[in-house]
């Protein structure tokens, strides 16, 4: 075999057995913390450990069942990043539900099938994701409709004094989180249409070429947009995530720091008008630079729920309490908003550090996929849904440790929250439908070496017709 034939062969292998195994350790973690937690808690196993770990393990294999047969080569590593994630997840709420009488594992686990059910749809509907680039256009017009539903009197509802949630029967849905995909497809064929003008340069700043006037339109609409949200929803952590989102976008796509200095200018502009005038932001502010003087706070201990994360992390130390043996309890809302304190609490330093690198690997292989793929709406796509996940890790860790205000966001398959988990469990889907595309074989063209091969087989073939004869 030639040496170009290796390397194709090397590139474009399956991996699905690679996947298979990673999948069982997956599981082990899950099921394993699911366990930890009852000896922690209870002094024995949870009586229920077979259901669970069924249930579970039954939705990771249909999962990978679909990814064998409709994705053959997609990344063999994302599944059982994220099927990992997940099943540390719903040890830790079910930890939460032992000490709170709560049932908040038994929900989200109802979610992740809902999860995994709509991933599997998306791999078998979606056959081709350069398909998305037609509704570039729709996207954006259905998130906007989505971002702007939580404001319609009597479908909008207020949580935590966030205006992002709608109810629908009995249940509440954030429709950002289905927004954001939305976004993702709409930035992404709208910048592959127009990069090559968005990249051209203008006026000159100390040795950086900023964009010219006339192609600040679509970043001032997302910076408008982004202040709206902040303002009529005081949600701030839809408003970075998605001005961050459009930003990162741009400025792979036109390869322009110019865009990079606007940016930042408006970021910081937008933050200064926000503290002034909105007071929402402005409590974040406070509490997160004077935490301690709001803990004892009769206006409602505005701090209380970040000054007991901080505590617990800090009793957790380098190697945590253990599962089940320490007070993640004390800390409100720790399921979801603070659900990074409780691991970091019980699992310490270092179960946050690993956490953080299996959501690094999240963000490396959609990058991978990004420059392995072979349209440019799918290298902007990748792009797009990796920084997704990178943004929201960030604002939410950097709030829970103290590097930035607190945002309000979920993490990503660990906290408790169904809008959050189904939409995420749909982004790992398009995240695998692109490098499915990238790494497969591309259609192989003649060579003249094959065609002399093959005009040599021919002849040999006429030659051994004649001596039969």
């Amino acid at each position: 075999m030639s040496q170009s034939g290796m390397i194709m062969e090397f590139v474009h292998r399956r991996r699905r057995g690679a996947e298979l195994f990673l999948l069982v350790l997956a599981l082990a973690v899950g099921v394993g913390a699911y366990a930890a937690v009852g000896l922690g808690v209870e002094g024995e196993i949870p009586t229920g450990i077979l259901t669970y770990g069924g249930w579970l393990t039954g939705l990771v294999i249909v999962a990978h069942v679909v990814v064998r047969f409709v994705a053959p080569y997609a990344d063999p590593v994302l599944l059982p990043i994220v099927a990992a994630l997940n099943g540390l997840g719903l040890a830790i709420i079910h930890r939460l539900d032992l000490s709170l009488d709560t049932t908040y594992a038994r929900q989200q686990l109802t979610w992740m099938t809902l999860g995994v059910l709509l991933f599997v749809v998306t791999l078998l509907v979606l056959r081709d994701h350069r398909v998305l680039q037609r509704f570039t256009y729709t996207s954006g017009l259905a998130a906007i409709v989505l971002l702007l539903l939580p404001l319609v009197p009597g479908l909008g509802t207020e949580i935590n004094g966030a205006q992002i949630w709608i109810n629908v029967g009995p249940f509440s849905f954030q429709p950002g989180e289905v927004a954001k995909l939305l976004l993702v497809v709409t930035f992404a064929g709208y910048l592959v249409l127009h990069r090559d003008a968005l990249a051209l340069a203008g006026r000159r700043v100390l040795f950086v070429d900023l964009p010219r006037g006339r192609d600040l339109g679509p970043i001032l609409l997302m910076w408008l947009i982004s202040l709206g949200i902040l303002v009529f929803q005081t949600d701030l952590g839809s408003s970075l995530l998605f001005f961050g989102l459009f930003l990162i976008m741009l400025y792979v796509a036109t390869e322009r720091a110019g865009w990079l200095i606007v940016g930042g200018g408006l970021f910081l502009g937008g933050a200064l008008l926000a503290y002034r005038f909105e007071s929402h932001v402005r409590v974040r502010v406070d509490t997160w630079l004077h935490p301690f003087d709001f803990y004892d706070d009769a206006d409602g201990a505005k701090s209380y729920q970040l000054v007991e994360s901080m505590f617990g992390m800090g009793w957790g130390g380098l190697l945590g309490r253990g599962l089940g043996l320490g007070m993640p309890q004390r800390i409100p809302r720790a399921e979801s908003d603070f659900i990074m304190g409780a691991l970091g609490e019980e699992l310490g330093l270092t179960g946050v550090i690993a956490v953080i690198v299996l959501y690094g690997l999240i963000v490396e292989r959609a990058l991978r996929a990004a420059l392995i793929c072979r349209d440019g709406f799918g290298k902007l796509m990748a792009v797009g849904l990796g920084s997704v996940v990178a943004l929201q890790v960030f604002v939410v860790v950097g709030g829970v440790t103290r590097l930035i205000p607190l945002t309000g966001l979920t993490t990503p398959f660990l906290s408790y929250g169904g809008s959050s988990l189904v939409a995420n469990w749909v982004l790992i889907a398009l995240l695998l439908r692109i490098s499915d595309h990238a790494r497969r074989p591309a259609p192989m063209l003649a060579t003249d070496d094959d065609a002399d091969a093959e005009a040599t087989q021919v002849v040999k073939m006429q030659v051994d017709e004649g001596a039969n004869r």
